[in-house]
């Protein structure tokens, strides 16, 4: 009865001393004490993050040979290098939490850890590149940008250049369904067309209505993350609104409109429904996606045990 109460006076000391830490605004460090809720969380969320980036290169790296142009296959092609970089950053700020690559990369294949649920969703035209580039990786900003701020140190840092990198995706993005809403008649529509059926993923990209999401209250608390699902989504809607008025494009929401009294657009419902179903596995693509993860991954089996080799052999050698 003793140890208990001492393991608990602990616990409680540690929590105490560590929130004292999160509302000075200090970063957290990987030697620094922190509660195994915030550890284990931000293994989820940072793993999560990583594996959306990597398997984020699929649904574009089909159209690397299919791009209209030399110049528009060197930018797909530098954009995809970024996202696998992404990947590996945000894998090795996970690993300083105690998790080890290969546990996170099978918790993904095992189905236990997720990936963002936009990716999921087929690229059917040249326009859905653009859209990805516009759409996608706009979301991701709003929501990156905040986390340049998060609490814990690594993940803070690397948020810095991921940021910069995703703003030269979003430009990309926007600059080709700019052109084609510039082009044909069929180019247009192909612009439109994408845009329909991209813009609703896209909104989903930020997770449940706050209400209905019981990991915000921590992550707040905790300043992992500093604005809340529906804050961040707001803001995406009201940035993206007007980019698609320049351009001539049709935003898919016939509830859209301007509230002048809030300083933000209404918009109709999301299809919760739709998204819970794509997060569990009955999306267009999961399949299709999990499937090449898990084959590729197996098939570079030979890569990995070959730097290891050279690893222990330099060991040895010193």
């Amino acid at each position: 009865m003793e140890l208990v109460e001492k393991t608990d006076q602990a616990q409680a000391e540690l929590l105490k001393n560590f929130e004292e830490k999160i509302n000075r605004g200090d970063a957290i460090e990987p030697k620094d004490k922190m509660p195994d809720a915030y550890r284990k969380h931000l293994i989820r969320q940072i793993s999560q993050h990583a594996h959306s980036e990597v398997i984020g290169m699929q649904p574009e790296g089909n159209w690397i040979t299919r791009a209209p142009s030399l110049r528009a296959k060197q930018i797909l092609l530098a954009k995809i290098q970024d996202e696998g970089g992404h990947g590996l950053y945000l894998y090795s700020a996970a690993e300083t939490l105690g998790i080890s690559r290969d546990e996170m990369i099978q918790l993904l294949h095992s189905g236990k850890a997720k990936y963002s649920s936009i990716f999921n969703y087929p690229t059917l035209t040249w326009a859905d590149i653009g859209a990805v580039g516009w759409l996608v990786d706009g979301a991701a900003i709003v929501n990156q940008v905040s986390l340049q701020r998060t609490s814990y140190g690594p993940y803070s840092r690397a948020m810095v250049r991921i940021c910069k990198e995703e703003s030269f995706h979003q430009r990309q993005g926007y600059e080709i369904m700019a052109k084609m809403m510039q082009g044909t008649k069929e180019q247009r529509e192909m612009a439109q067309d994408a845009m329909n059926r991209l813009w609703w993923p896209s909104l989903m990209m930020f997770g449940p209505h706050d209400s209905e999401s019981p990991r915000t209250s921590d992550a707040m608390k905790w300043r992992i993350k500093r604005h809340s699902n529906d804050e961040l989504r707001q803001k995406f809607i009201d940035k993206t609104v007007q980019q698609a008025e320049v351009i001539g494009l049709t935003v898919p929401d016939k509830d859209l409109k301007w509230n002048e009294a809030k300083g933000h657009y209404d918009h109709g419902p999301i299809d919760w429904d739709e998204f819970y179903r794509v997060v569990n596995g009955n999306g267009p693509c999961n399949k299709q996606r999990m499937d090449h993860h898990i084959r590729v991954h197996n098939e570079g089996a030979w890569v990995r045990e070959a730097a290891e080799a050279y690893r222990k052999k330099k060991e040895n050698l010193n």
